[in-house]
């Protein structure tokens, strides 16, 4: 119904010689904060500045010419003040959203903004050293539902997965003769080599010598470094595949070792880019936005043997990404803001720009009744394949409490998902495991359950498809569920507009509330206007199925 305002409005602005783009009044249409007041509204202040007219003036005007335009979507259009206000005709918003939903289906919130370019998106990228921690899937849900929006909005998304191969935490597995471990391994071997370097000059040291090996060339140690990366990978791929993440590409950063003079001579172009006592290559960032959110403004390149560092193969890799795509994407976490800036404005430096950041903060665990960030280092984690085994245990405690049957997996990692998209990105996450399995309230299972409730009903009908929608009335729970439809397009385009999935997901929370008041206030099966009813029910589930598929969370049939 906004399309229909927008259409309308357009038309009486062009007859009044306004030169307003649909995007722009779209942009300022609102609705109002109560129903007396209308459907949606137009205020006309933003136009009084440009044609030096009286607001109130102008919107008389306006509504003239809307005289030439309305149609039997609305019931009246008035003016207050500075306002235009639409009054809809509820029994043809109902039957025009619904119509439209059972035409789409799962198309229904797709549009070409997309137009089919090509997207890159990098996320995760986890050290590979050990089995990945809960906290790290914040990172991986939050991007792979991003994906799935910008896939439905008709881009071309290609996931890329930065590979840290080339780094401190992989030489120090090298040192402790890792590589013919098993995965499930790694982590075990990890935690007690990190503590033995931290209390070892010596073997810190060696750690160091590892890497000038790998860096120059060295065969045998490089072939330990792969290796151990290899075994990492594999792991981490199969356990994010549990929850449904796939990626197109892992890039690996040793692709960029020793190919540092071309990047280091356009650096020095800048006169930014010296040596320390050290010998180290630094390069200066005073005088740039971020100098006074640095103890030193500086970023440092190279050791002193002349090797590079993370920044510098990092450098090499954004320049990479930024040919490959029209629209590049990174999600990082909140700790990498300073980092990110330090990269962005390097590139800046050389008129390279970067790709566009989503940063994301932590989740926290209960441990011993204590919130607590999660280390891999210290030891001090929740595993991600031993958290999602526990989960998948207690839903299907859940199930067999509630007597039904339902797949375990399905509403666990469901419930996980749903618990960290439904919060704001830059939000903290307390994750509690009861809350997030429970199946009332602003949960993954509450949505799922209304899904299933929703197909329960439609199977109960021999034949849900009506060719005519017959209504004789319109009850209050009718048109709220309505209404809460038919912004899904608008709900989808801002959740993408903003790179946040949590838009949807409370969205998903939204209706699905709105559904079970429209089910225990409305019956379906035995109704004077069941035609209409059916036909909400199933334009429901298209509606919510369409959301569940950009949250990435498996639908549901049977609760």
């Amino acid at each position: 119904m906004k399309t229909e305002v927008v259409i309308i409005l357009k038309k009486a602005l062009d007859e009044l010689n306004f030169e307003i783009k649909e995007e722009e009044i779209s942009k300022f249409l609102e609705i109002p904060p109560t129903s007396d007041m209308g459907d949606y509204a137009f205020p006309c202040f933003f136009l009084s500045s440009r044609i030096k007219k009286n607001p109130h003036e102008i919107a008389v005007e306006i509504r003239e010419k809307l005289g030439n335009f309305s149609t039997e979507l609305f019931e009246d259009i008035q003016t207050s003040g500075p306002y235009i206000n639409f009054f809809i005709n509820r029994k043809e918003l109902a039957k025009n959203v619904v119509n439209q939903i059972l035409t789409s289906k799962d198309k229904f919130g797709k549009t070409d903004i997309g137009k089919r370019k090509k997207a890159l998106i990098e996320h995760t990228s986890i050290n590979p050293n050990a089995s990945p921690h809960v906290g790290r899937t914040r990172n991986a849900i939050i991007a792979d539902s991003i994906v799935r929006i910008m896939t439905f909005l008709n881009f071309k998304p290609e996931v890329h997965y930065y590979v840290n191969d080339v780094s401190k935490q992989i030489a120090m597995l090298v040192l402790a003769k890792a590589e013919n471990l098993k995965f499930e391994s790694m982590l075990k071997k990890y935690i007690a080599i990190s503590t033995k370097v931290k209390n070892s000059k010596k073997a810190e040291k060696q750690v160091f010598d590892l890497l000038y090996e790998f860096e120059n060339g060295n065969k045998k140690v490089s072939g330990k470094f792969k290796k151990i990366t290899k075994t990492c990978v594999n792991g981490q791929k199969k356990i994010l595949a549990e929850l449904g993440i796939h990626y197109d590409f892992f890039d690996y950063e040793s692709k960029y070792l020793r190919n540092y003079k071309g990047i280091l001579s356009k650096l020095e172009a800048t006169k930014k880019l010296f040596k320390d006592k050290d010998k180290r290559i630094i390069f200066n960032l005073k005088g740039t936005p971020i100098e006074n959110q640095m103890k030193s403004p500086v970023i440092v390149l190279t050791r002193s043997d002349g090797t590079g560092l993370y920044p510098l193969r990092d450098l090499l890799y954004t320049i990479d990404k930024m040919k490959i795509a029209e629209k590049n994407l990174i999600v990082l976490g909140e700790d990498q803001k300073l980092y990110f800036q330090q990269i962005k404005q390097i590139l800046n430096s050389i008129n390279i720009t970067s790709p566009e950041v989503v940063h994301y903060s932590f989740v926290l665990i209960q441990k011993k009744g204590k919130s607590k960030k999660m280390s891999t280092r210290k030891g001090d984690i929740v595993l991600l394949k031993d958290f999602l085994d526990e989960v998948i245990k207690k839903a299907q405690k859940e199930l067999d409490k509630r007597k039904t049957k339902a797949d375990a997996k399905k509403i666990g990692v469901g419930a996980v998902k749903y618990a960290i998209l439904k919060n704001n990105n830059n939000k903290i996450i307390n994750f509690d495991l009861e809350k997030a399995l429970n199946f009332e309230g602003d949960t993954g299972p509450y949505i799922l359950y209304s899904y299933a409730r929703a197909n329960s009903i439609l199977k109960k009908i021999k034949n849900p498809k009506n060719k005519k929608i017959e209504m004789l009335s319109l009850e209050k729970q009718e048109l709220d569920l309505v209404k809460k439809l038919s912004i899904f397009p608008d709900i989808v385009l801002n959740s993408y507009k903003n790179l946040n999935p949590s838009l949807i997901a409370n969205y998903s929370y939204q209706l699905s509330k709105l559904f079970n008041e429209f089910y225990h206030a409305c019956p379906v099966i035995k109704s004077e206007q069941k035609s209409f009813r059916i036909a909400l029910v199933q334009a429901f589930k298209h509606v919510l199925g369409n959301s569940l598929n950009l949250l990435g969370i498996d639908k549901i049939d049977r609760m």
